[in-house]
């Protein structure tokens, strides 16, 4: 089956829609631009089945470009047969392909080779052949001391190494005890003797066993990284019964060589053959191949839920365009503060020095409240890292002093703001400004539009995955940088405020292109229209094709620069205009004018009915922006640290992580507490994120605080379960608060107007 046919077959579509969609990747469109601006060419595939298209596209092309290698070295060596290629161009997976190869693939010189040099391997086939013949006597005709073959034992035990070189290599008997194995093994875990102390954090590990294919991906990681830092030791049982299982597993090899319980001379020799092969050679590459595929699809599971976290951090919600004060908290070195104006513009930076040692609390309360009022600052966002809790205190204490005052405070995540600091990016935004500050910079405009200012940091330092560190760093930087791109494009970029950090997410803009766009707009002024992208030196017409649609110009000369309306559907938009006798402006926001259109009347040419549905309901709400309302917690006052919460207390928080056993929850302690899955609804729950996802504001219940490893355990069940039913244990490393832990944006304060309309 061809790569075309298998895809669709997948993922349940036509096969000329998975074709469709091919060529159009290869002609480099993006993923976000075909699912919004081609949906006629590919029969309306959305973002997520394209994802996933082009995810396997990339595996296939791979596998078939690893099948093509070892058909070439195979041919090389005269050894293939019309049989083997077409098991090799049958093998739908890397693992099969892989196993296929094994008998040709060079490798050092093992002992089965030397016996074969040794000229043993006649005996080996000989003994294969006829059961009757007797193993010691026919090896007397195989010794050859000129050889290193003294007698008739080392002539056996060479013909055993050639028999159970070809078992280890024989894919089909690989494959079927690999399943098996699989199937029905257990993994057992277990301290490192003698490091128990330095093991604590891996305390649920200690005597842990559970079958291999049930194991979730945080334990399995977990696991792995107990083992890695020589921890743990993992050993993998091929079933409940061990002894039974090895000897069932030698039983299927003897099988295999047709071995029966005749008394034949040659049985019992070829049986204790199987035996060794499996023990040797078979179970040992099948224990290191299945705790790959548990880490494999371990690794893939993590890497789904950081994409699934981060894509939510993103499209947080913004504060929107009001002055904002950013507050980098800090004891010692004091509290970092800037402020900037409406469009991220730096207008004022500054320190205060509130806590010990210099402890001028009066002084910074002066002088936050005079900055304040200077620059009439609307915002103030607190970075949620060491000293947080003081500084909002702090604030709070401006807010009392100076009623007269109109902001509303928030508390933020300042995760990654200290990478972007210390950045180029941030170095070549900021050249004149120190580096602790323009962590307070990225702080207050994190608030104003989290997405805008989280794209300018690498995604997995931006801390809302589950043991990123821990898996291929090659699949998880791909899986991120496309979550950032479908959130950039699904909401838009305005280009004449956009940084080059964020332009260069749009779909068809490169890095290169980003920063001549910024330049050619400091140079020239703010666009006008989208035909003035043309003249942007090196953006071509697939560049602006690509492009055009996912940038907003706002009050340009034509409102629908402003819009989702590709520039190339615009004579759409024009047919209905003198259809209607209606500008554009009388149509824009004309919801039932618009619906009473019959959308068919209008499709032609390049525009089928999916693209003229999307055009009037894009003129319904032009620009329209897909993240949720502005909202905040409020963490409970008094409450500051570990040791100030007690079992029973009911608490605000705000989700900053999910995992696949539940929600980490912040709740203003500078330690996540842990709702698991068991705990987070009255109802069954097969997977957190159907109840919470990361920025939302949730209320839990303090079950139990172990001070001893920082862990506090939460629910969200209503009282009456919440008191019948202790938390399982998380069965996988807390995730231990660092001082730059997220709090997302999308869930922090009550709308401004209504934090104005409180404080009055």
């Amino acid at each position: 089956m061809d790569i075309i046919q298998l895809i669709a077959q997948e993922l349940s579509v036509k096969p000329q829609q998975v074709n469709a969609a091919v060529l159009l990747l290869d002609e480099g469109a993006t993923v976000p631009f075909i699912a919004r601006y081609r949906k006629e060419v590919t029969g309306g595939l959305d973002d997520t089945q394209l994802r996933a298209l082009e995810t396997r596209l990339s595996y296939l092309r791979e596998l078939n470009e690893r099948r093509q290698s070892i058909l070439e070295s195979i041919a090389g060596q005269n050894k293939l047969t019309p049989e083997l290629e077409h098991a090799i161009n049958a093998a739908d997976t890397k693992t099969l392909l892989e196993d296929l190869y094994l008998p040709y693939k060079p490798k050092r010189r093992t002992k089965a080779q030397i016996a074969r040099e040794a000229g043993l391997e006649p005996l080996a086939d000989a003994l294969l052949a006829d059961r009757s013949l007797i193993p010691q006597i026919l090896a007397a005709d195989y010794i050859f001391p000129d050889k290193e073959v003294p007698d008739a034992n080392t002539a056996l035990e060479g013909a055993r190494q050639i028999i159970m070189e070809r078992i280890a290599e024989d894919a089909g008997l690989l494959a079927g005890l690999r399943e098996h194995i699989w199937q029905n093994s257990i993994l057992h875990a277990s301290v490192v003797a003698g490091k128990e102390q330095a093991a604590a954090k891996f305390k649920d590990y200690f005597d842990y066993q559970e079958a291999i294919r049930l194991i979730p991906s945080h334990r399995a990681l977990a696991l792995l990284r107990g083992r890695n830092e020589d921890l743990l030791v993992l050993t993998l049982k091929p079933g409940q019964d061990e002894l039974s299982a090895h000897e069932k597993c030698s039983q299927q090899i003897s099988l295999h060589l047709k071995v029966a319980d005749t008394q034949k001379p040659a049985d019992a020799w070829l049986a204790e053959t199987a035996r060794l092969a499996w023990k040797i050679k078979v179970f040992t590459r099948i224990e290191l191949d299945l705790k790959m595929r548990m880490r494999e699809s371990a690794e893939q599971e993590a890497i789904r839920v950081f994409a699934h976290n981060l894509r939510d951090l993103l499209l947080a919600a913004p504060a929107g365009t009001k002055t904002t004060m950013g507050l980098d908290p800090g004891i010692r070195t004091g509290v970092k503060l800037a402020i900037v104006d409406a469009t991220g513009k730096v207008l004022a930076t500054d320190t205060i020095y509130p806590h010990p040692p210099r402890q001028q609390w009066n002084e910074s309360i002066a002088k936050l409240a005079d900055l304040i009022e200077r620059y009439q600052v609307n915002l103030l966002s607190i970075g949620n890292g060491t000293g947080s809790r003081e500084t909002d205190q702090l604030v709070a204490d401006v807010i009392k002093l100076h009623p007269k005052l109109q902001f509303a405070k928030v508390l933020v995540s300042e995760a990654g703001a200290s990478v972007y600091s210390a950045s180029e990016l941030a170095a070549k935004e900021f050249p004149d400004l120190d580096v602790s500050l323009r962590g307070a910079v990225s702080i207050a405009r994190r608030l104003q539009d989290p997405l805008a200012e989280l794209v300018k940091i690498e995604p997995k330092a931006i801390g809302v995955g589950q043991y990123q560190h821990d898996v291929n760093q090659a699949q998880l930087a791909r899986s991120l940088d496309a979550v950032v791109e479908d959130c950039v494009n699904a909401v838009g970029v305005d280009v004449n405020t956009a940084s080059a950090a964020l332009l260069k997410q749009v779909s068809g803009l490169s890095a290169g292109l980003s920063e001549n766009i910024v330049a050619f707009r400091d140079q020239n002024g703010p666009f006008k229209n989208r035909t003035q992208l043309k003249k942007v030196p090196r953006l071509g017409e697939k560049a602006y094709e690509q492009a055009a649609g996912f940038l907003r110009i706002s009050n340009g000369e034509n409102p629908l620069d402003a819009s989702a309306v590709h520039p190339e559907a615009y004579p759409v938009v024009e047919a209905i205009m003198s259809d209607t006798g209606k500008s554009i402006r009388d149509l824009i926001g004309q919801s039932q004018f618009l619906r009473n259109l019959d959308p068919r009347q209008y499709t032609g040419g390049n525009f089928g009915l999916p693209t003229v549905i999307d055009i009037l309901q894009e003129l319904e709400k032009p620009g329209r922006d897909p993240r949720p309302e502005f909202k905040n917690v409020k963490f409970k006052e008094g409450v500051e640290k570990i040791t100030d919460i007690k079992p029973g207390m009911v608490l605000e928080g705000v989700v900053t992580n999910v995992a696949n056993f539940g929600a980490f929850i912040d709740i203003g302690v500078h330690q996540d507490g842990l709702v698991h899955i068991s705990h987070l609804s009255d109802n069954f729950v097969k997977d957190p994120r159907t109840v919470v996802k990361t920025g939302d504001m949730v209320k839990v219940k303090v079950i139990e605080i172990d001070l001893d490893r920082n862990r506090i355990s939460l629910t969200m069940k209503s009282d009456s379960t919440a008191e019948k039913t202790k938390p399982k244990p998380a069965a996988a490393i807390p995730k231990t608060k660092p001082s730059n832990s997220p709090t997302p944006q999308n869930a922090m304060a009550n709308a401004f107007a209504n934090a104005l309309k409180n404080k009055s």
